[in-house]
Order: C-alpha cells, then sequence, then structure tokens
C-alpha cells in the first residue's frame, strides 16, 4: 500500500519541529547532513513526498487517536546525499481518513551521496 500523494505534511511539522534544534529528540542535525535547514523546508517536503511515492506504507499500530503506518526508504537531499529514514503516518478515522504525517527518524542505512 502506498501513502496517497494528497497526504498532509504540516508546515508546522518542518519548520517549527524537524528543522529545529531541540534539546531532546533533534533531528535537525541529520537532516542538514543532506542539506534541509530552515532555509529550505519545501525541499524538505518534496523529498518526504517522493520517499512515500516510490515506498510501501505498512501498518505500525492503532491507538485511540488512528492508525498508523510507516514508510522506510532513502529521503534524497538537495546536496546529493541520501539518508535511511523511517517516517509515520497516522489516519484518524474519527475526523477525515486522511493520511497525516508525524514523523520522521533515522533509519538503518545511511548513504554518502547519489
Amino acid at each position: 500500500m502506498k501513502i496517497p500523494p494528497d497526504a498532509i505534511i504540516p508546515a508546522s511539522k518542518l519548520t517549527r519541529y524537524l528543522l529545529v534544534w531541540r534539546d531532546e529528540d533533534d533531528k535537525s542535525k541529520f537532516l542538514a547532513q543532506a542539506g534541509f535547514t530552515l532555509g529550505n523546508p519545501q525541499d524538505l517536503e518534496a523529498a518526504i513526498r517522493l520517499l512515500i511515492e516510490t515506498n510501501e506504507a505498512v501498518e505500525d499500530g492503532v491507538n485511540d487517536f488512528g492508525n498508523f503506518y510507516r514508510v522506510e526508504g532513502d529521503l534524497v537531499g538537495v546536496n546529493g546525499r541520501i539518508l535511511g529514514v523511517i517516517t509515520i503516518w497516522i489516519v484518524k478515522t474519527a475526523v477525515d481518513n486522511k493520511f497525516r504525517f508525524v514523523t520522521l527518524k533515522p533509519g538503518r542505512k545511511v548513504k554518502r551521496e547519489t
């Protein structure tokens, strides 16, 4: 199964969470290796959308908020570096049945360049 192309990726998830340095669970330093910064959040969104277009989603659990899905694969950076990542998505069945981006974390494999 694929995450649909109209999945919701809130801009705030990129600009207030993933691309901002945090004391705990920081992802900005990891993403900066591939050239993703606060100066180009649209490039990160495009890379995430390419990731879900080219990789299968796997069911990853259910809770009171909805059904979770995981997509693993290569995130192609603006500088040519490829990062292995895992993205998490939720479908809030009680709300609107739309896929929403939850988070991204480093995956198992990290490649140097394309």
